[in-house]
């Protein structure tokens, strides 16, 4: 499983070839539909219709995970307090990726931090 955080989401919604080749082999590598938790929309759209439909067209093709649920919450709130950094959102983004999964982000330090608490959660830098 892939969990988008919101830089993993600007960058493949930007329609560039970089963000194609990215889609292409996490399509190969059978990690597509990504899973993008419904708190990431706060951090990348705007509320503006021009400005937010690049994103708009390429939520059609994510799942918006919008049933978090109490234990999932829960274990955020663990995991960016052991690591001592992280907001609430990056939190249930590691958190949505247990166990085993993995966090795709422009090299977010503070996901990378609460990774090294979580299960098998693996964060890949775009």
């Amino acid at each position: 499983m892939l969990v988008l955080d919101a830089g993993g989401l600007r960058l493949l919604a930007e329609r560039s070839t970089r963000a194609l080749a990215l889609v292409v082999a996490l399509r190969d590598r059978g990690l597509w539909p990504p899973l993008v938790p419904a708190p990431v929309l706060v951090e990348c759209l705007s509320g503006d219709a021009e400005s937010d439909e690049a994103l708009e067209r390429f939520l059609h093709t994510v799942d918006v995970v919008t049933d978090l649920g109490e234990a999932l919450a829960r274990r955020a709130a663990w995991l960016r307090t052991a690591a001592g950094r992280g907001s609430s959102t990056e939190a249930l983004v590691v958190a949505l990726a247990e166990p085993g999964g993995a966090v795709l982000t422009r090299g977010n330090v503070r996901i990378e931090a609460m990774a090294l608490f979580a299960e098998r959660v693996f964060v890949e830098r775009a």
